[in-house]
């Protein structure tokens, strides 16, 4: 039974592997939790004239609130085997209200370490329904020896 845990652990670590969807919708309910816990209440994110405003077609979602949930599906994939030590996220475009934002991943390089441990490089992003690359992230996970 351990043999076949550690033989699923390694073929869900080896680089081109990809990391399980995790998808949400973006709008005011989920910006408004978020602005609540982090007392973001802005008006171009919880206001559609705002937005128009601004210079978009309307409000517009947070940029760390998807970052947010880059990195929850990364925990989920993860689970208590490893931590995520380093994410560095580039903006693309804005996630507007009714849209479908769907983060993925894909294992890019694997390297052990001289105590052991194993270093994970993932590249991860956050696309519209559209398939418009919102955010593309590159992540390190390092799983304990």
């Amino acid at each position: 039974m351990v043999e076949a845990v550690q033989q699923m652990q390694e073929q869900e670590f080896e680089v081109g592997a990809a990391l399980p969807p995790f998808v949400r919708r973006a709008g005011l309910a989920a910006w408004n939790r978020y602005a609540a816990v982090n007392d973001e209440f802005v008006a171009i994110h919880m206001d559609e004239a705002a937005g128009r405003a601004a210079g978009y077609p309307g409000a517009i979602g947070m940029g760390n609130l998807i970052w947010a949930w880059l990195h929850a599906m990364i925990e989920d994939w993860l689970g208590d085997r490893g931590r995520l030590e380093y994410m560095e996220c580039r903006f693309r475009a804005p996630a507007l209200t009714g849209d479908e934002i769907s983060c993925a991943g894909t294992l890019r390089g694997r390297e052990t370490r001289e105590d052991g441990a194993t270093a994970l490089e993932l590249e991860v992003w956050a696309d519209k329904q559209t398939k418009e690359r919102l955010v593309a992230a590159k992540v390190l996970v390092v799983i304990p020896a």
